[in-house]
């Protein structure tokens, strides 16, 4: 990150490991604060911030070289030639591959922005909500290295979908019996057909399979919080 930031915030939430004593080591600051929601833990980040403008990337993310570069060109600007925001493109490594499709790539995010003009907000799956909506998109790659195996991927697929039957059921939403039998066909359809995961070789059927069971395990985790009210 050097030449490219000023200043690096860290927001860890009591890590175990060594985290902490790395980070510092290449001179982040690094803030201690209980984990409530990744949206609560970036705009306490964002909040620590000197600077004008945030770079916001997570601790699977890295930056090209080539993004980089962008990066660094908008230092050598005005301020008055600099918009709110700049979308980054994610690209995600799955097991050691890069994966181009299954509704994967491209992946754009609003991830440089100017301080007082976004706010993260959402429990789940968190966004930036940008006030002008006025951004434009940086050449390059966020490198995101997401799963490293497939049982990590299920691991996080148990988890993310009991997270999303709470938020559902918090917001009224039902599942029935259909929805368990066919909204993962059409997920599984959507994503190697529809999204080209095709394209992306066995891997691409792994994802598209396991986005197919994790829309699978939300419905019936949905459907046993909605049968547990009645």
């Amino acid at each position: 990150m050097e030449g490219v930031v000023d200043e690096i915030i860290v927001v860890d939430s009591f890590s175990t490991d060594n985290t902490k004593a790395i980070c510092e080591q290449y001179g982040a600051l690094v803030v201690e604060k209980e984990f409530l929601d990744y949206s609560s833990s970036k705009n306490h980040g964002n909040s620590l911030a000197k600077h004008d403008y945030i770079l916001s990337i997570d601790a699977d993310e890295a930056l090209s070289d080539e993004l980089k570069q962008s990066i660094s060109n908008l230092k050598t600007k005005s301020t008055e030639e600099l918009v709110d925001a700049y979308v980054l493109n994610r690209l995600t490594n799955y097991c050691g591959k890069w994966i181009y499709h299954c509704g994967w790539y491209p992946d754009k995010k609003p991830r440089l922005f100017r301080k007082n003009k976004a706010k993260w907000v959402g429990t789940i799956h968190e966004e930036l909500v940008i006030e002008s909506k006025e951004a434009l998109e940086l050449d390059g790659h966020l490198h995101h290295y997401s799963i490293t195996s497939i049982e990590d991927h299920v691991n996080r697929i148990n988890k993310y979908s009991g997270l999303s039957a709470r938020d559902f059921y918090e917001k009224g939403k039902r599942s029935s019996t259909l929805h368990i039998l066919v909204k993962p066909k059409v997920k599984f359809l959507k994503c190697y057909f529809l999204k080209l995961g095709i394209l992306d070789g066995y891997y691409g059927y792994v994802i598209s399979k396991l986005s197919a069971y994790e829309t699978f395990l939300r419905y019936s985790k949905l459907k046993f919080l909605n049968d547990k009210k009645s």
